[in-house]
């Protein structure tokens, strides 16, 4: 039978899924420098909770206040003051009140945490970030005393979460962040219980899923984000994620999201990677169509039993719905058409065809200079200019409520740089 953008899905753990629109995790800088967060974050949730999706995903949580993936995101470390209990409560209210399901997405950056938070993160082994630059130091190999305590954390956060009016976790081990480079053999060269076979890898994700599982009960929906692939030769392979997947769906977690790539090879934002893309391992159907991980998570369908959810480059309702009638996914992430369609779930599910076009918006090279684009540099500047663009836009909703068009890329790279700035002088 056909499924629909409007049909509910139910979830291994018995939770209802009122349809199969998610709005996918984006980092949104909106926490005080305490981790707090504030009431532009309430509001832009109030906004996103409106939109009609049935699961909005929050962007990082993370774990240590040490280890942040950029000024501004929301810190839980298994436990908070009143203050913050509040702040979480207000956050959580303003997003579910329309009914739509609200998850954490509980992560810890490791190795890619910016310099200007810690300039010794930690990670699975002392391998640095292979990037131009300073913006990343030199990373220290956790001792198995200090995974166990983290393990622990992940299970004291996802708890508290829930006490605080989330409706489910998702554990973020994709891009590059703790749990993904610990699968990562470029990331973990370790010769101990968490490193060296591909079991030995996963431990420390699967020992997470299993204490948070314990810590929330066997009602309460836990996602995991995993890479399809991290695209470097030597990397997380497309062969490996299909057992991980299958090991997570075993382990009782509700919905796996399908990703890839790291800050060495961004294969989301569309950046050429700087240290050489490995070929996909399968095959590149997507092309005749929009969306990036589709073909990986057709073919992981019969190696996991767990519902997936695809995000990244859909813009149409067709390819979205293909993506349902073809076993590709159960659940269709959004994350970016949010920024400028704030109720792009409304218009979907009451028959729009397609999401508008904002390529006018985000061209920062013209047309008629496109010729620089062949340079890795100003491509590099190119990509993280539209990125920035979007973070501008979070911030307007979350001010204005609706999304200020009139942004240009370059003006946005200096709306974001100041306002984490701001963070980063509290902080300290």
């Amino acid at each position: 039978m056909p499924e629909n953008l409007q049909d509910a899905l139910i979830l291994p753990c018995g939770a209802t899924i009122s349809n199969r629109i998610a709005k996918a995790a984006m980092t949104e800088g909106l926490a005080d420098s305490d981790g707090a967060p504030t009431e532009r974050l309430v509001n832009l949730y109030r906004v996103w909770g409106e939109s009609g999706a049935g699961i909005l995903l929050s962007g990082n949580i993370q774990i240590d206040k040490d280890h942040l993936e950029r000024p501004g995101n929301v810190i839980i470390e298994g436990r908070a003051d009143a203050d913050k209990i509040s702040a979480i409560k207000a956050w959580t209210a303003a997003a579910t009140n329309k009914g739509a399901h609200f998850w954490a997405q509980i992560s810890h950056a490791g190795r890619q945490t910016p310099i200007a938070i810690n300039n010794n993160p930690k990670s699975p082994s002392d391998i640095g970030l292979k990037l131009p630059g300073n913006r990343f130091g030199a990373p220290s190999p956790l001792t198995i005393a200090e995974i166990e305590e983290l393990t622990d954390r992940f299970a004291q956060t996802a708890l508290l979460c829930k006490e605080c009016g989330f409706t489910g976790v998702q554990l973020h081990a994709a891009h590059g962040y703790l749990l993904s480079a610990f699968l990562n053999p470029r990331a973990n060269n370790r010769d101990d219980a968490y490193g060296g076979s591909l079991e030995n890898r996963a431990r420390f994700l699967l020992n997470v899923v299993e204490r948070v599982r314990e810590a929330v009960g066997s009602e309460f929906p836990i996602s995991a984000k995993v890479n399809s692939a991290d695209f470097q030769k030597g990397g997380f392979a497309f062969e490996d994620s299909t057992k991980v997947a299958g090991w997570l769906a075993d382990a009782g977690v509700d919905l796996l999201e399908i990703s890839g790539g790291n800050y060495e090879q961004p294969k989301l934002i569309s950046i050429e990677g700087v240290d050489g893309e490995e070929v996909e391992v399968v095959a590149p159907s997507t092309a005749a169509r929009e969306a990036y991980f589709v073909d990986f998570a057709q073919a992981m369908q019969d190696h996991v039993s767990a519902p997936l959810m695809v995000t990244g480059g859909f813009r149409t309702r067709g390819a979205m719905e293909y993506a349902l009638n073809h076993g590709a996914a159960q659940m269709i992430g959004l994350a970016r058409p949010f920024c400028y369609v704030p109720d792009a779930p409304k218009q979907l599910l009451s028959g729009a065809a397609t999401l508008p076009s904002i390529e006018k918006e985000l061209r920062l090279i013209p047309n008629w200079l496109s010729f620089l684009r062949q340079f890795q540099m100003l491509k590099l500047i190119d990509s993280f200019a539209v990125m920035f663009w979007f973070y501008a836009q979070i911030y307007e909703l979350a001010e204005r409520g609706e999304p200020n068009m009139k942004i240009t890329p370059f003006r946005a790279m200096k709306i974001v740089e100041n306002a984490e700035k701001a963070i980063l002088a509290q902080r300290k």
